[in-house]
């Protein structure tokens, strides 16, 4: 999710975000304003405007009069919310099909072959960073403004949910073998083999996800 020329709640947020993500701020519990401020040398207008950026994601929950919460989505919630990123990512892998350009396929490629060559060596976040930026590509791809907006709500609301399936690394050759799939599929424009392919790779989200939460009901810790 690289992103240039950074706000400065923006950049507040990408931190927060990271440690929501690694479980520095738990769900379900406040994010105190004035000392997260304070730790990070920041004002608070910035941060409010921080926080605000959060709670659009569905990172934060905004209580009047009364500190935020570290979203804590149910598992219920949560499938939902994927049943219509699965919808998405199969229409956007359909348009990609027939809309892609060259210069496009060519960057998706060269993400998947980044993240092949480091998936070892990089941190488990940043790693989740470049999968992400996969997935997005391929959505801007498609060429359909709509759509790209609507995924990127959709994806942002499930920022923790795919990294706690990210972070399970035993997946490693089914990730990479599946984003290769999909990668051949686009190549060979073929929506049949690229919704083949999405479909499983979905489907694997979602089951590390139930894994998850049956393994830790509050899913709070990485």
């Amino acid at each position: 999710m690289e992103k240039t020329d950074r706000t400065l709640p923006e950049t507040i947020a990408d931190q927060i975000r990271r440690d929501i993500l690694r479980g520095r701020f738990a769900p379900g519990t406040p994010l105190k304003e004035r000392e997260t401020a304070l730790e990070m040398d920041v004002s608070r207008t910035p941060m409010r405007e921080a926080i605000r950026i959060l709670a659009k994601e569905g990172l934060v929950i905004l209580r009047p009069a009364r500190s935020p919460l570290i979203a804590d989505p149910s598992l219920e919630e949560i499938a939902d919310a994927i049943d219509v990123l699965r919808a998405l990512e199969l229409l956007s892998g359909e348009l990609a099909c027939r809309r892609a350009t060259d210069a496009d396929l060519d960057r998706i490629e060269a993400i998947q072959t980044r993240m092949a060559d480091t998936y070892d060596a990089l941190d488990t976040l940043d790693l989740f960073d470049i999968d992400m930026s996969f997935h997005t590509a391929i959505v801007e791809a498609a060429h359909n403004p709509a759509l790209l907006g609507t995924y990127r709500a959709y994806l942002e609301r499930l920022w923790r949910a795919r990294y706690l399936s990210a972070s399970q690394r035993r997946s490693r050759d089914r990730v990479l073998r599946q984003h290769g799939d999909i990668v051949a599929g686009l190549r060979r424009r073929d929506p049949g083999r690229v919704a083949t392919a999405m479909r499983a790779h979905l489907e694997a989200l979602e089951d590390n996800i139930r894994a998850k939460y049956a393994q830790d009901p509050g899913a709070a810790e990485t």
